[in-house]
């Protein structure tokens, strides 16, 4: 059975088996290996990637699930949230190790989406579903503020 879903805009389609975590076929088949494997049960959020505009744990998605679905991966992240997100990280100078930072990221561009100015808790919030072995939480938390300050001005 193939499987066809659009990936950062282009369509495309998979032979693999329904079950097959998405995670596996963006990184296997398609190459596209921003997205992290970390823990396996969506609770790091280094494998976050935009289904339909909402994040998604794609360690946990079936890909039998996403048939014509719209998947953004971080090599896919564009627009103004996602510019000023990106920006601040490396104003901050955010990234420790790294390997969670496209989870991160995404996660961010995310919530400035859907909530453009988020307080201190919603960032907190949001945020405190993604796990960073580095403890860098103080310098993302930051860098999400700014990002949304960024966006205001």
């Amino acid at each position: 059975m193939t499987t066809r879903f659009r990936v950062n805009g282009v369509q495309r389609e998979t032979a693999a088996a329904p079950d097959k975590p998405l995670l596996w076929v963006l990184r296997d088949e398609f190459r596209l290996t921003g997205t992290k494997y970390g823990c396996g049960i969506a609770q790091c959020g280094a494998c976050s990637v935009l289904l339909n505009g909402r994040l998604q744990r794609s360690c946990v998605t079936p890909a039998g699930s996403v048939a014509d679905a719209d998947v953004i991966t971080i090599e896919g992240m564009t627009g103004p949230e996602a510019e000023a997100v990106q920006s601040a990280w490396i104003e901050l100078e955010v990234p420790q190790c790294g390997y969670c930072q496209s989870g991160q990221v995404m996660t961010a561009t995310a919530l400035l989406r859907a909530t453009p100015n988020p307080t201190s808790d919603e960032i907190l919030q949001a945020m405190d579903s993604n796990l960073c072995r580095c403890a860098t939480y103080s310098r993302v938390r930051a860098a999400v503020r700014l990002a949304a300050d960024h966006l205001e001005a």
